[in-house]
């Protein structure tokens, strides 16, 4: 046995965030530009508390930026950070 340090558990959780289901869908939804919540909800079948925890996510990763705009009848939108916009091309491939 080797003194070796055990693996931290939490040590690929943020590489394959994009890697789920919804994540993938909502990078693709942002490709074409910024967002609003009500805006993402149609193509993504109106799945709302799931799409509310995957933006949330993707936003801790750095992956999408959330803008609040002071009109409430703007809301809020959502688009790809550059982090983001990187990982298009290779869900293209895949």
């Amino acid at each position: 046995m080797t003194g070796r340090q055990p693996l931290p558990p939490d040590l690929f959780e943020e590489p394959f965030r994009f890697g789920d289901k919804w994540s993938a869908l909502v990078i693709r939804c942002l490709e074409d530009g910024p967002r609003r919540f009500p805006e993402l909800r149609v193509p993504l079948h109106r799945v709302t508390p799931v799409l509310a925890r995957t933006l949330r996510g993707l936003e801790r990763s750095g992956l999408v930026s959330r803008t609040a705009h002071a009109d409430p009848a703007s809301g809020v939108e959502y688009a790809l950070t550059a982090l983001g916009r990187s990982l298009l091309e290779p869900m293209k491939a895949v």
